[in-house]
């Protein structure tokens, strides 16, 4: 099985809602199985079938973060010699040949990715054409809404 990269920060974020999972949510839920199950016929209690519920979900995550961490390459960007070169965890800061608007966007692991926040998937098509560039380069790429052109301003590694 091959090991999926991630970034610093998002093995962070990882471990943290594991923990969370555990020491927090699950036995939250254990306790409200047993209050449920103290009110006697579980067949038409509610509560009971809703907190199971909510505990398979518990476990199902729980199993995945740990599957998840069990495969994983930790990449520490700022450790790397890139020179200069965009690379995964790399901040990137793009012109918009178009709208003449600059883009700044963090290339991290598919868990971390967060378009809204700036964080792109390695695997999406604009991270993709990214990748092997450094400052100066056009990039063009195909995007949903059409072709997409921009200017790599900067390459940072943080």
């Amino acid at each position: 099985m091959n090991k999926v990269p991630i970034t610093v920060r998002g093995l962070e974020l990882l471990r943290t809602e594991l923990k969370q999972l555990k020491s927090t949510e699950r036995p939250i839920v254990i306790q409200a199985i047993a209050e449920a199950r103290a009110h006697g016929d579980l067949k038409e209690n509610a509560e009971y079938h809703a907190a199971k519920e909510q505990q398979g979900f518990i476990e199902g995550r729980i199993k995945e973060i740990e599957g998840k961490l069990s495969n994983v390459q930790v990449i520490d960007v700022t450790t790397l010699d890139a020179r200069g070169k965009v690379v995964f965890g790399a901040t990137v800061e793009l012109l918009d040949e178009q709208t003449e608007k600059e883009i700044v966007y963090r290339i991290v692991g598919e868990d971390e990715a967060d378009i809204k926040s700036g964080l792109l998937s390695f695997s999406s098509p604009i991270a993709r054409a990214l990748i092997g560039r450094e400052e100066g380069d056009e990039v063009v790429f195909a995007a949903p809404g059409g072709e997409k052109r921009y200017e790599v301003i900067a390459v940072r590694y943080e």
